[in-house]
């Protein structure tokens, strides 16, 4: 058996400190930790750690819905209609007890990063696909 199977992938304090250290230094103020092995895998599991003023664009993946746990810190979740209409936000926060949310397929969405050191944990039906472009909202929101 492959031992790269085998390798357990710990989550503790070191490691989200250091993804935290590495989104506040990327360019685009976040940073993925894959917890699949491969793009191809059937299930994409991931810790996402994101800063404040990171830009994620309105988008919606047409064939998967997708999950967010929030292990630390807390954002605002942003849906959309596909005229960029904002129709609901709902605030995901640790201190208050809201811990997650699901995203239906098909749903356009954003987030907001409300505080430094956010890092979710992200669900999403694989393979990996990347969004396309009519799966983008151009908006000013």
């Amino acid at each position: 058996m492959n031992q790269n199977l085998l390798r357990m992938k710990l989550i503790d304090e070191k490691l989200l400190n250091e993804l935290t250290r590495q989104a506040k230094e990327n360019a685009r103020l976040r940073v993925n930790y894959n917890l699949h092995e491969h793009l191809e895998d059937k299930v994409q599991r991931l810790l996402n750690a994101m800063e404040p003023g990171t830009k994620l664009p309105i988008h919606r993946h047409r064939h998967a819905a997708e999950t967010y746990f929030l292990i630390r810190g807390s954002i605002l979740v942003k849906y959309y209609d596909d005229k960029g209409n904002l129709t609901e936000e709902t605030e995901l926060n640790v201190k208050e007890g809201k811990y997650g949310i699901h995203i239906p397929a098909g749903q356009f969405h954003t987030l907001e990063v409300l505080e430094s050191g956010t890092i979710i944990f992200e669900v999403k039906e694989g393979p990996y696909q990347p969004i396309g472009e009519n799966d983008i909202l151009k908006s000013d929101t």
